[in-house]
C-alpha cells in the first residue's frame, strides 16, 4: 500500500494492514488491544450497536475509560477493528473451484451466519471494506466463481447480488423479536389478512390465503433463506451458462 494511501487512512487499519504499530499497552498488564475488541463485540452481540460507549466498554472491562484510549483512539477506530475481527475467516477454495454453485452456496450460508452472530455488523459496514478481514471474505466470494467464464466484472456483480440478499435476509430476520409477546406472532399475518383486500392486492391475498406470512403454517426462516438462495443461483447459473456460448 503506498505511504500516501496509508496517511489517508484511519489509525485502526494501518494497525490492521501492519503499516502502524498498537497504540501503547498502558498502565493496565491485563488489558490488551485483543481483549478490548472482544470485549466491545460481546456487548454490542448482547445488547446493540446503540450500547456500545467508551464508559460502558470500561465498566465491563472493570477499567477507567481513558485506560481505553492508551490502546484505541476512539469509538470510531474500535468498530473498525471490530468490523474487522467479528466475522472471523472466510471459507476457503482454489482460485478456480470446479463446484462454483458448492462453494458460493458456503459463502453465502457461512455470511448468512455471521450476520445472524453479529446484526450490528450490517450498521456499520456500510462502505466499502477496506481491512483485510472484510477483503477476505470478498476475495473468497470472487474465487468461488473463477472456475467460470464470467469476466472479474460481472462475477463481482454477482458476489454483489449474492451479498445484497444474504444481508437484506439477515436484517430482516434479526428484526423479528427472538421473544414475542404472547400472540404477537401472527399479529402480522391477522394484520395482512385484514388489510390485502383482494381487489387491490390480489397476488398478496392469494399469498396471506396460503399461510405464506403465518409463523405456524409457513416455512421456517432459515427454509426461505435456502430457497431464495437456490432461486438466485439458479439465475446465475443461466448468466454461467450464456457467458459460455459466448
Amino acid at each position: 500500500m503506498p505511504d500516501d494511501i496509508g496517511n489517508q487512512l484511519p489509525h485502526a487499519l494501518n494497525v490492521l494492514w501492519g503499516r502502524a504499530k498498537p497504540k501503547g499497552r498502558g498502565r493496565t498488564p491485563a488489558l490488551s488491544l485483543e481483549r478490548i475488541v472482544s470485549a466491545a463485540i460481546a456487548l454490542a452481540d448482547e445488547e446493540g450497536l446503540a450500547a456500545l460507549s467508551m464508559a460502558r466498554l470500561a465498566e465491563r472491562l472493570g477499567c477507567a475509560p481513558m485506560s481505553l484510549y492508551r490502546h484505541v483512539a476512539g469509538k470510531d477506530d474500535l468498530q473498525l477493528f471490530m468490523l474487522a475481527a467479528a466475522p472471523g475467516p472466510p471459507p476457503e477454495f482454489d482460485t478456480a473451484p470446479a463446484d462454483w454453485r458448492g462453494s458460493l452456496t458456503r459463502w453465502a450460508v457461512e455470511l448468512f451466519g455471521v450476520y445472524l452472530r453479529h446484526p450490528w455488523i450490517a450498521q456499520l459496514a456500510n462502505s466499502p471494506p477496506m481491512d483485510p478481514g472484510q477483503l477476505a471474505w470478498l476475495d473468497a466470494a470472487l474465487r468461488s466463481l473463477g472456475g467460470t467464464p464470467l469476466d472479474p466484472r460481472a462475477r463481482f456483480s454477482v458476489v454483489m447480488l449474492v451479498l445484497h440478499y444474504v444481508r437484506g435476509a439477515a436484517q430482516l430476520l434479526t428484526s423479528i423479536p427472538a421473544e414475542p409477546e404472547e400472540g404477537a406472532d401472527g399479529a402480522y399475518a391477522a394484520l395482512l389478512t385484514e388489510l390485502a383486500d383482494p381487489d387491490r392486492f390480489p397476488a398478496l391475498a392469494r399469498a396471506v390465503e396460503a399461510g405464506v406470512f403465518d409463523p405456524h403454517t409457513g416455512a421456517a426462516p432459515d427454509d426461505d433463506f435456502h430457497a431464495g438462495l437456490d432461486h438466485l443461483l439458479d439465475g446465475v447459473g443461466v448468466a454461467i451458462e450464456r457467458a459460455a456460448r459466448a
